[in-house]
C-alpha cells in the first residue's frame, strides 16, 4: 500500500511538472498559484516613509492622450508597474480591478506598462479590466522607479509612499480598505 501511494505521489508530481513545461498550461497554473500565495500588502511604518516631492511624470493614455502625474498631487495615488505577460501582475490584476470598481472615483489609479497600447488594449478587452492604463513617456520620478514587476505604490495625500509592494498581493482585502479610508480622510 505504501509503495502504491509513494508511486501515485510521484505520477502527480510528474505530471504538475509536465503541465509547467507546456506555454498553455504553465502561466495558468503560475497565475493561480500567485493568487493562492497573496496577501494584503503591508504598509510602511510612518517613519520610514519617503515623501514624494517631484510628481513629474508624463504617461501617454491607451489612446494617445497625455497626463502628468502632477494632476494628482495632493490626492490619495494608487501606481501600479505591470505587463500582460507576468504571472503575478495577472494574478494581481482582479483585485486591482474590484478595488478600482470601489474607489476609482475617489483614488486616482495608474496602471503603467510598456507594452504596446494594441497589446495593452487587447488584453483589458479580452479580461474586461476597465483600470486606467498608461505607457510611460517619461522615466517615473526616483521614488517611484520599479525593477520588478509588479511593483505598486500606494501614495496619501501629503505625499509619503504608505505601501511600496513588490510581487503579487490582494489589493481587494479588508485591511488595504480600512488604510485606503483612513488615507482619504486625512
Amino acid at each position: 500500500m505504501q509503495f502504491l501511494k509513494k508511486n501515485i505521489s510521484n505520477i502527480l508530481f510528474g505530471l504538475f511538472l509536465l503541465l509547467l513545461i507546456i506555454p498553455q498550461t504553465r502561466l495558468p497554473i503560475q497565475v493561480f498559484l500567485q493568487r493562492l500565495l497573496s496577501s494584503s500588502p503591508p504598509t510602511i511604518r510612518e517613519e520610514k516613509r519617503a515623501l514624494l516631492v517631484d510628481y513629474d511624470w508624463q504617461l501617454s493614455g491607451l489612446n494617445h492622450e497625455t497626463l502628468n502625474l502632477d494632476v494628482s498631487k495632493g490626492k490619495v495615488v494608487l501606481v501600479n508597474f505591470w505587463a500582460t505577460w507576468c504571472p503575478p501582475c495577472l494574478a494581481e490584476m482582479p483585485s486591482l480591478q474590484a478595488l478600482y470598481n470601489d474607489y476609482g472615483s475617489r483614488i486616482d489609479f495608474y496602471c503603467v506598462s510598456n507594452e504596446p497600447a494594441s497589446t495593452l488594449k487587447g488584453f483589458l478587452a479580452k479580461k474586461g479590466y476597465t483600470l486606467p492604463v498608461y505607457i510611460e513617456s517619461s522615466p517615473a520620478p526616483d521614488l517611484l522607479s520599479a525593477t520588478s514587476l509588479p511593483t505598486t505604490f500606494v501614495i496619501s495625500k501629503k505625499g509619503q509612499i504608505v505601501i511600496r509592494d513588490v510581487g503579487a498581493a490582494n489589493w481587494n482585502s479588508q485591511r488595504l480598505r480600512k488604510q485606503l479610508d483612513a488615507l482619504l480622510g486625512e
